[in-house]
């Protein structure tokens, strides 16, 4: 019987390129079928066994590989954003226009809802109008704000969900805060420390699990500028 010209095509092309087959899986599996059925069910091909769960490992892999490539591209996003709030923070002339670009270029640069730079006073006199940006709490706050009044090392970046004590720093936006980023700063020497905090609506923006690295170089950049604006 001739074969047609195009079963005669089909044949030259997988000759020609046997590749193709092997690395189409719904092919491989069809023809592993159909060999399984002349065979009967009394026989047990141990190689369509085997291709089974070298398919299974082909497939964990993949998924290895594309989420080990997704992390990756997450993490390139990442440095950028940091670098370019960075990048803003230092081109500031004063220290007022830093407090400026926070709630506003700097939030939106790194996709966050709210953030506020919170400084320790040794007094209870809050009147000095720092702008929105800035919320002023008595001695040891940070700490205990920072460690739930837990017997703990404060870290210098911690990530969590958001705390109903955290309605005291995002004022009217407390309410729809789900998590949070607590960064402290050391403003030098003789000075009480500080902290900035990042607040998303997100609850899965800042998890405990989240590395920290970026946000703690954020931090160190952070607080040597406010150092040369406090001098």
């Amino acid at each position: 019987m001739n074969k047609s010209p195009m079963a005669h095509d089909l044949r030259e092309k997988i000759i020609a390129n046997p590749d193709f087959l092997l690395e189409d899986h719904d092919v491989m599996r069809a023809l592993v079928g159909a060999n399984e059925d002349k065979m009967g069910e009394n026989i047990v091909d141990l190689r369509a066994i085997a291709m089974e769960r070298l398919e299974a490992r082909f497939d964990r892999l993949e998924d290895t590989h594309r989420n080990v490539i997704a992390a990756a591209y997450d993490n390139l996003a990442g440095t950028n954003q940091v670098h370019r709030a960075i990048l803003r923070i230092l081109e500031a002339d004063t220290l007022a226009e830093v407090l400026t670009c926070l709630t506003d270029e700097v939030a939106d640069i790194l996709r966050v809802d709210a953030i506020r730079l919170v400084l320790e006073s040794e007094t209870s006199d809050n009147e000095a109008d720092f702008g929105p940006a800035v919320v002023l709490m008595p001695e040891d706050f940070i700490d205990g704000y920072v460690t739930l009044g837990r017997n703990v090392p404060a870290r210098t970046v911690t990530l969590r969900p958001a705390h109903k004590i955290s309605s005291t720093l995002y004022a009217g936006l407390g309410k729809n805060i789900q998590s949070e980023a607590c960064l402290q700063l050391d403003l030098g020497p003789d000075r009480l420390p500080g902290m900035l905090v990042m607040g998303a609506e997100d609850p899965q923006q800042f998890t405990p699990q989240q590395g920290t690295d970026l946000l703690t170089f954020f931090a160190g950049v952070f607080e040597r500028a406010m150092r040369r604006w406090l001098a």
